[in-house]
């Protein structure tokens, strides 16, 4: 068994990268910037020779560089990464060790260190993730089989994340999919390092865009449910968020990015 990260980048450079991110693995990056360019460099890491693939592109979107990386990918595990993570030495053959371990699953999301603020989760033990309790999931937790992906044609939305035209969310969407078209999603409490957490490209507040495109959001995870579940999210995290909009303004907003969307 082997693997690949799959790195979205911006304004990156390739020796700078594998240095920062302390790769040791085989791994395509795409690095979204204002030229077109290719580069293929080979390293010797700790567990061998590896081959770094980085392809440069002037466009915008990070939907979009996840599935230019996710198109080019051939190894049988790939790990889906950001340009802001550090890896701990032994990464690769921890993941392939929990893949080799746990045969039934087709998908492992891997503990990561983050700043408390940014924490969505946090696996303590190997267990199951279901359409219920997916929409936590950071993208840089994503180890995949790429031949199950590729043979489901399951890719990221072009509609959310950085640089599209709504905030957060392509990453609850792609496992949602996963999970849909029949692969067998499984959390994992083995960690392989940390996010830095660089400065967001799309979170600028808890402000009216904020919310509009969350109920956006709702609409393609939860269909039907989206109303009762947006009132949910209000009044689990609306007292920290509600501060510049009341809840019942964002409650109001999120009902108006169900409607548009229901409307076509």
């Amino acid at each position: 068994m082997n693997m690949q990260v799959l790195v979205a980048a911006m304004n990156s450079s390739p020796e700078e990268l594998i240095q920062k991110m302390q790769l040791e693995s085989d791994a395509i990056v795409i690095n979204q910037c204002d030229k077109v360019a290719y580069q293929e460099l080979e390293r010797t890491g700790t567990r061998g020779p590896f081959s770094v693939k980085f392809f440069s592109f002037a466009e915008r979107g990070v939907g979009l560089s996840r599935n230019n990386a996710l198109l080019r990918a051939d190894r049988e595990i790939v790990l889906f990464s950001d340009d802001d993570i550090v890896y701990e030495p032994g990464y690769s053959k921890r993941v392939l060790d929990e893949f080799s371990s746990h045969p039934e699953a087709d998908m492992i999301l891997f503990e990561m260190e983050v700043i408390p603020e940014r924490r969505t989760y946090h696996n303590t033990a190997f267990k199951r993730v279901h359409l219920y309790n997916c929409g936590r999931y950071p993208t840089f937790s994503f180890a995949a089989k790429r031949e199950l992906l590729h043979r489901n044609q399951i890719t990221y939305s072009l509609l959310f994340g950085g640089g599209a035209r709504y905030s957060n969310g392509e990453d609850s969407l792609f496992l949602r999919e996963c999970i849909k078209k029949g692969m067998k999603v499984y959390a994992s409490p083995v960690g392989l390092g940390r996010e830095e957490g660089t400065p967001s490209t799309w979170f600028h507040g808890f402000n009216q865009k904020f919310f509009y495109d969350r109920g956006v959001l709702y609409h393609f995870l939860y269909g039907r449910l989206a109303f009762v579940l947006s009132l949910r999210f209000l009044l689990r995290h609306g007292r920290k968020m509600c501060v510049e909009i009341t809840r019942s303004q964002a409650l109001s907003l999120m009902k108006q990015g169900i409607r548009d969307m229901r409307k076509g």
